[in-house]
């Protein structure tokens, strides 16, 4: 797809217009409008899998990331035709559908997207996700607690994916056969999270409170709730650098890789080679931990 001029562009039937294609959004990386909708598009396949059918909220940059911004989670208005909504405690979500619902948002400056970890209607989670939230705005241990804590997942018999969340943290999901509840991962969370904080005291805490965690990682199973949003696989974040939401390979993790190596002008090359690390993994068994902790 390429987006030439300021005017509207047609995708999939569906006519979109396109504002200041050469407005810098990240200036650091010489990305312009122009450039992100390009790289939205690439992304499409693997970002719309994990916001589709989701209550939305994005983080809108009207002058990019070195502008003001603000979190949106009722949906503008007017709204093209195309766009679906779906009513949530009295707010009116998007639910993105396709590539026409992306570029829109895109062109309308969204440069985060951050979905509800259930679909839009139900209370189940679709998958499990653990956040590791650093108290440190440079992190160097993240991807040491990311490897113990997925350590202590294998032996449990649970398979996961870690991926950085494109800012400081890591999340690892597991993904999960419908019908699991929010309340029972929290419950293993809780137990996996007592279990990492107890044998690695400096490194991981359960505080809530940012103030009394020191320097250690909050490993937050609490996140993991109806209504609540993490950074979805794959969003662009408004970084500095134009890093991307990136599920990682172990081995990757033990390199101590930098969330910093992925980012939207290399994402595309990623994906071209080892595609949806996340799609890979088939739901794990995570029924029989619940009933042992029942």
């Amino acid at each position: 797809m390429a987006v030439a001029v300021k005017g509207s562009i047609t995708v999939e039937g569906q006519e979109i217009t396109i504002t200041n294609p050469d407005k810098p959004l990240w200036p650091d990386m010489g990305i312009t409008k122009r450039i992100y909708l390009e790289k939205l598009a690439v992304l499409s396949p693997y970002l719309l899998r994990y916001c589709r059918d989701r209550l939305l909220t994005v983080i809108r940059y009207p002058h990019g990331v070195d502008g003001m911004s603000f979190y949106q989670k009722n949906a503008p208005e007017p709204l093209p035709p195309f766009v679906r909504t779906a009513v949530h405690e009295k707010i009116t979500y998007i639910t993105l559908q396709g590539l026409p619902d992306l570029l829109w948002l895109g062109n309308l400056a969204a440069l985060e997207f951050h979905p509800s970890l259930h679909y839009a209607g139900s209370t189940l989670p679709c998958e499990w996700m653990i956040d590791l939230d650093p108290s440190r705005e440079v992190e160097p241990r993240i991807m040491e607690a990311a490897s113990i804590v997925g350590q202590v997942l294998r032996s449990l018999g649970l398979l996961s994916v870690p991926k950085t969340s494109g800012a400081t943290g890591v999340q690892i999901i597991v993904p999960v056969h419908p019908g699991v509840t929010f309340e029972e991962l929290r419950r293993i969370g809780h137990f996996v999270g007592r279990f990492v904080t107890e044998k690695h005291p400096d490194l991981f805490t359960l505080e809530r409170l940012k103030k009394n965690r020191g320097d250690r990682i909050y490993f937050d199973y609490l996140q993991h709730y109806g209504g609540k949003t993490l950074a979805a696989p794959y969003t662009p974040r408004a970084r500095p650098q134009a890093t991307v939401s990136t599920p990682l390979l172990w081995e990757e993790v033990e390199r101590n890789v930098s969330p910093l190596d992925f980012h939207l002008l290399n994402i595309e090359e990623r994906l071209r080679s080892i595609g949806d690390l996340i799609e890979q993994l088939p739901p794990q068994p995570v029924e029989a931990i619940i009933t042992q902790l029942s």
